[in-house]
Formats: structure tokens, sequence, C-alpha cells
């Protein structure tokens, strides 16, 4: 079953600013795990954000899960966004609070504001987040505050709060560029397995090829705002890397 169809998508910053993104076309099946490479301004971030609206596309069509994500208002998008976990380059954490009202944070879309400032959470949330923290290796930091944890803990952290909303999609956005090599592979390992576990499409904007052709069943490669590949990773070759990558400069 297709959980994401992109159509011409077109994205420019502003009406006289360069397009960023030039007819990018390409589906995810339900049990895809995907990655988008490409060298730096390729537009990878720029797509993965479009998907969800963080990025307003400029022409285009984007379906999730059967909606048409362009055409929704401001209240169906935001309902469509609970279906549609994010995981972010920079953690995206917020310090001051504790590890678990971190992961907690994940069902803000369905207890609103309110009760969450109370921290009023279902028991079957706060169940939830614990096995979640568990499977994510983070039992024993439950009660530190986010800015007390290493880089690869507080990914993991941010992966746990993703899977809090019980997504039908993962958004993730150089989840590893923060990371040294090590705990790279182990985070990479760690959403895959959990995603497969789950039944959880995901794209992936990745920077580290290597880590995709070992993590990814499929590969789309951007150069330049165009799609230059679009296959499984077993297809890829050199010289679509030689293609993708021949405009970087090192």
């Amino acid at each position: 079953m297709t959980v994401l169809s992109v159509k011409d998508l077109r994205v420019r910053y502003s009406a006289k600013g360069p397009e960023i993104l030039k007819g990018i076309d390409f589906d995810v099946q339900e049990d895809d795990f995907m990655a988008i490479i490409g060298p730096s301004g390729a537009g990878k971030s720029t797509l993965i954000r479009a998907i969800n609206r963080l990025v307003e596309p400029t022409s285009g069509s984007i379906h999730l899960l059967g909606q048409d994500v362009r055409a929704l208002k401001p209240r169906d998008l935001r309902l469509l966004r609970r279906n549609v976990g994010m995981i972010f380059q920079e953690f995206n954490l917020i310090n001051r609070m504790s590890v678990m009202d971190n992961v907690l944070s994940g069902r803000l879309g369905y207890i609103g504001n309110i009760r969450s400032l109370f921290r009023h959470f279902p028991k079957e949330d706060i169940d939830q987040a614990l096995e979640l923290l568990d499977r994510v290796g983070l039992s024993d930091h439950i009660d530190k505050r986010a800015d007390e944890l290493s880089g690869g803990q507080r990914q993991r952290v941010g992966i746990a709060r993703a899977l809090m909303q019980k997504p039908k999609l993962l958004l993730l956005d150089e989840p590893t560029s923060a990371l040294d090599p090590k705990i790279s592979r182990e985070v990479m390992d760690l959403i895959s397995g959990i995603a497969k576990e789950l039944g959880v499409p995901a794209l992936c904007n990745i920077h580290d090829v290597q880590l995709a052709k070992e993590f990814c069943n499929r590969i789309i490669g951007l150069q330049d705002g165009y799609k230059k590949f679009d296959g499984e990773t077993s297809t890829l070759r050199n010289s679509d890397l030689e293609e993708i990558y021949s405009m970087e400069v090192l």
C-alpha cells in the first residue's frame, strides 16, 4: 500500500528565489525504509520538511495517508501531523525538561497543552513512554534533564518521542549527522529495527551513503534539486553515486 505519494514537487523559499526542489516524484510504500542522499545543498532537508508542510511547496502534489497535504486547512494539517513522527538532526529536545517529559511531549497533539502543562497524561501514555524508554535503552535516565545526556542518548529520546505519536510515517532529517560513526550506526540500527517491528515506513535524509546502503531498502539521490536516482539499494552503482555527487566541492 502507498503511504506517501509525491508528484512534481517544487519548492522556492521566495517568489524570486532559486528553485530548491525541481519536479520531484516518488512513492513510499508501507514496508519502505527509504534514504534520501546527495551533497549539501541538494534539497534533502527541504524535501523532508515539505512532506508535512514545515516548508510550503510552491507547486506539485503530496498525498499522505490518502489526504492531499497541500489542500489541508490548519486544523486538518495539525491532525495529519499527529500521524507523522519526526526525528531531527539537532534532537529538538527541551533541555530543562526530564527525559520522561520530553518523550511524553510526543502526545501533545492528542491531549492538548493545558493537560500537558499540569502533566495530566493518561496512564496508558505513561506506560507507553516507559516501554519505549526501555526499548531505546534509557530506563535508567528517566528523571535526568535532557541536557545531562550525551548526543547518542539525546537522539534516543528523540526516537522515543517520535514513536509516542504512534506514527504511520517516520520522517528522519539527518538523524546521525551530530553523532560519531559508532553511535550513528547504533542509532540507525535502532530506528530501522523499531520501524520494521512496528510496521512504520520511514523516509530518511542522510549524509552517510554507507549507512544508507546498510539500513535502507530504497534510495533516492538528489543533486541540485533534481532527482538523479530512485531505486532499490541493491541497484545503486558507483556510477550513480558519481553522478549524484558530481557537483560536490571537496
